[in-house]
């Protein structure tokens, strides 16, 4: 076997790996040189950017899978998103007069990480039904050698660590841990991280359940609760991910996969199968009309994400209802040309994710997102094991009555979607995008683009993009451009109501998106690209 120089595009006759970092990208090739299948490339995939790409994701965070042994019928989702510790209600909050939960600091880490857990489920996924044969250890090997002897640090990484130091330097161990010599490392600068390379190791060692019980987890929680959080040993020690059945809805010649909640899955779904209902109206994918269609498109849906998309556990509702035809149809109608409807009272759904994909070469697929939540999530190393701790939690509200009222046990809304798409019961795609409420509007733009528009992976995703929708700080949502659009979209969105606004031609505003697939009809080969906007490559391996 050979392998192909990781870039932002490549063909592969056997498996392939998208990630947002070239050395992620690099250590799922390898795996895959070496007979492992897609399950265990991505978890080496994963591990790795939890080292090489800590302002995204990391162990302290949470993952969502997508995993398909190639037959679409039996994919199934794995959801390792951890909930609120026991002790977490609305009330502790409300009674200690905070009307909204802080994103940063000790207060904010109240919910357990569930991405370890995930890699170890997957794994025995992986040796039970796909007789996965490398060892536990050896697939976290690659993350443990980048965290003990350093790596070229991401242009991403010091860009982001540059924009939010004045608001996390102060947090507990974070400018031990990110900032040696009290520095902001520049881009390429090497930077080992031992404090998490230990923690890797003893996870390598130990099985990923020695990250949720014992030492480990004892050291954790003692710095967690120096910091102000109040998640315990217990909230840790019973922990567990969760298998669930995909949402399904048909597209173009075939049908589109993602998660149930508590994702918003729901709303890719909606996005694309309503925009499969416009598109004969479409001349090309850089026209106003194509934007215009799906940003009115996306209002419609996320004002039902809304009210719909909680934890089940804790909220029954059965969201096949809105995939149902009559129920879309119904809101077709409502989409009128070059007209707007006014903006739903939306909430801010921002957040920074990697996605990352893998093709083995017998067609088996797995799509994956990572996050931290917000960049460097709450902010808070957990005492001296180098695990900087998510800031999900500030997803929750403390609204009596609210669908995502934060209460002891729930997990909140997650922005994270991994997704598919399959034709004639053949798993074709793995695709996804970090970004928040981007990302289903990237989903719907990259997937019409290779399957409506017949782009190819690498022209899907590296075409301008738009985002609908409020940042921080901001009253209304707006319309954002990449500046590659010619002036005359802008115009003609503007004349017909939107807020417009420019962004750079290759913004990370847009997120950082990637696809894995088939190359052709045949089948004989496969596709990958990655985004021009991240640091991230793909990886093949030809046989």
């Amino acid at each position: 076997m050979t392998v192909i120089t990781p870039q932002k595009y490549a063909q592969a006759t056997g498996g392939i790996v998208s990630a947002p970092h070239f050395l992620a990208a690099e250590a799922g090739g390898e795996v895959l040189r070496r007979g492992g299948n897609a399950i265990e490339a991505a978890i080496a995939v994963g591990s790795t950017l939890a080292v090489v790409y800590p302002h995204m994701n990391g162990l302290g965070g949470d993952a969502f899978w997508l995993i398909s042994d190639g037959n679409s019928e039996s994919a199934m989702g794995l959801a390792a998103a951890g909930p609120a510790g026991h002790k977490y209600s609305a009330h502790t909050f409300c009674d200690a007069h905070i009307q909204e939960i802080p994103f940063r600091g000790g207060r904010s880490a109240l919910t357990v990480p569930g991405i370890v857990a995930g890699w170890g489920t997957a794994y025995d996924y992986s040796r039970n039904s796909w007789h996965g044969s490398l060892s536990w250890g050896d697939l976290l090997e690659t993350a443990y050698e980048h965290a003990l002897r350093g790596f070229p640090i991401s242009p991403n990484q010091t860009a982001t660590l540059t924009h939010y130091v004045p608001v996390l330097y102060k947090q507990p161990g974070f400018s031990h841990a990110f900032m040696p010599n009290g520095e902001i490392p520049k881009p390429d600068a090497v930077w080992p991280q031992k404090a998490l390379g230990r923690t890797i190791k003893e996870i390598a060692e130990n099985g990923p359940e020695s990250f949720y019980q014992g030492y480990l987890a004892e050291k954790m929680i003692k710095g967690l609760r120096a910091s102000g959080s109040l998640l315990t040993e217990k909230d840790m020690s019973s922990f567990r991910t969760e298998w669930m059945q995909p949402l399904r809805v048909p597209f173009g010649h075939g049908e589109v996969l993602n998660l149930p909640a508590p994702t918003q899955g729901l709303a890719s779904l909606m996005i694309l199968a309503l925009l499969d209902r416009f598109k004969t109206s479409f001349e090309d994918h850089w026209g106003a009309d194509f934007i215009h269609c799906s940003v009115e498109i996306t209002k419609q849906v996320f004002g039902w994400r809304d009210q719909v998309i909680a934890d089940p556990h804790y909220h029954d509702f059965d969201l096949s209802a809105l995939l149902k035809a009559s129920f879309l149809d119904d809101i077709a109608a409502l989409i009128e040309p070059r007209h707007i409807q006014p903006s739903p009272a939306l909430d801010t759904g921002a957040g920074d994710t990697v996605w990352f994909g893998v093709a083995d070469a017998t067609g088996r697929m797995v799509s994956v997102i990572q996050s931290l939540y917000h960049e460097f999530g709450c902010g808070v190393v957990a005492g001296d094991t180098g695990v900087l701790w998510n800031n999900r939690g500030c997803a929750f509200s403390l609204t009596p009555g609210h669908i995502n009222i934060l209460e002891p046990g729930k997990r909140p809304f997650h922005t994270l979607n991994p997704a598919m798409y399959a034709e004639n019961k053949r798993v074709q795609l793995a695709y996804g995008t970090m970004g928040g409420d981007g990302q289903p509007q990237t989903q719907a733009a990259i997937l019409m683009r290779a399957k409506h528009f017949g782009l190819s992976l690498a022209e899907a995703v590296a075409s301008p993009r738009w985002l609908y929708g409020r940042t921080w700080g901001e009253r209304n949502a707006g319309l954002r451009l990449e500046h590659r659009y010619p002036k005359q979209v802008y115009n003609d969105l503007q004349s017909w109501g939107h807020m417009v606004a420019w962004v750079p031609d290759y913004s990370d505003v847009m997120g950082h998106a990637g696809m894995v697939g088939f190359a052709n009809a045949e089948k004989s080969t496969f596709a990958a690209a990655t985004d021009p906007r991240s640091d991230g490559g793909v990886m093949g391996v030809d046989i």
